[in-house]
């Protein structure tokens, strides 16, 4: 199972212990409890999904200041960004094979920050090795109840005791504060019994206004949930704000460009794009910003994704002095998968002034 998977994955099809049920009700493999058909005519814009689903955990691990939970729930549906501008999106359907969909949850413990930008594996084997088992590299994903996490489906053999060796490396994201000088990598280990029933008790409902803009509130859990400042609570001035592509975009500028890498004379500008209703981070874009300051231009060109403790993951650069105008550029949107719900929105990004 690997990240080429997606360009032979079919329609949605039954889902571990019920495929029998499925076809005798006339369900057949080509729908699954779990995917109610989709909305017809979803906006292009956040709206509210067919159902929302809980999860479950497999315990947490630590490896120096990060920890991980390994959390799972259903097989589910997502959409994978392509570069076809005329199809942009590609769904990701559920295998008559997938047990669950799991996701390694990793963060800073002293900061509470979850990497939203990092390069995970999961390696699962069955404790008497008698069977060989599927690896997967989860993909970078944003959903509603969880935010920006890790997930992909994955198809156990069968009920019984696994290990599992989830393995962290978390890319070039520059990484500023108390977060600067963790680790770039991280090694976590897990031994859990599967059982399919179980999976089978996680929470589950369907929403009565599917389909309308709006978005469910973050679900509780006992993990971080990356959630990003108001715009007015962000450290530094805030220029303004807009809107691109349904995302909001907030813009600040900080006194201290020195522990960002510039000059203690300088500024520094961070462009913070953010979901609706929820205000996750949108990681892994190609953002650059005009700026300037009484008509003169102090910035022109590309900035760089940065995961801060107090600005969270934002895209930024130093600049000479503090703009009263800033453009911002989306060159490429955010490269995360999509959960229903996210899947139509944060495509088309137009550049916004603020």
């Amino acid at each position: 199972m690997n990240r080429r998977r997606f360009l032979a994955a079919a329609g949605v099809s039954g889902t571990v212990g019920l495929a029998g049920c499925l076809d005798a009700l006339g369900f057949g493999r080509q729908s699954s409890p779990y995917a109610p058909p989709l909305v017809e005519d979803r906006p292009d814009a956040v709206y509210y999904p067919t159902h929302v689903e809980g999860m479950k955990s497999f315990g947490t691990a630590t490896d120096g200041p990060y920890k991980c939970a390994l959390t799972y729930s259903y097989p589910h549906r997502f959409w994978l960004l392509t570069s076809n501008p005329d199809d942009p999106t590609n769904k990701v359907g559920i295998r008559s094979e997938d047990s669950m969909h799991v996701m390694p949850v990793v963060w800073h413990e002293e900061t509470g920050v979850v990497p939203p930008a990092a390069n995970p594996s999961v390696e699962f084997a069955l404790a008497d090795g008698d069977e060989s088992v599927p690896s997967v590299s989860p993909w970078p994903m944003l959903s509603q109840p969880m935010g920006v996490h890790f997930g992909d489906n994955v198809a156990l053999p069968r009920n019984g005791d696994y290990t599992a060796t989830v393995r962290v490396a978390f890319g070039s994201t520059k990484r500023t504060g108390a977060l600067a000088d963790a680790p770039d990598a991280a090694e976590f280990a897990f031994e859990f019994t599967y059982l399919a029933e179980r999976v089978d008790t996680i929470a589950y409902r369907t929403l009565d206004d599917a389909g309308e803009r709006g978005a469910v509130e973050p679900m509780q859990m006992d993990v971080p949930v990356n959630q990003l400042a108001p715009p007015a609570e962000l450290p530094g001035s805030l220029v303004g704000t807009g809107t691109s592509g349904d995302a909001d975009v907030a813009v600040v500028v900080a006194d201290d460009a020195a522990r960002f890498g510039g000059r203690e004379s300088e500024r520094y500008l961070a462009v913070s794009p953010r979901t609706p209703y929820n205000r996750f981070p949108l990681p892994l874009a190609s953002v650059s910003a005009t700026a300037t300051t009484g008509g003169e231009t102090v910035h022109d060109g590309p900035l760089t994704a940065t995961l801060d403790p107090e600005l969270g993951y934002h895209y930024g650069a130093p600049v000479a002095d503090a703009p009263d105008e800033v453009a911002v550029s989306f060159d490429a949107p955010p490269q995360v998968a999509r959960h229903e719900g996210y899947e139509t929105a944060f495509l088309d990004m137009p550049t916004v002034s603020v």
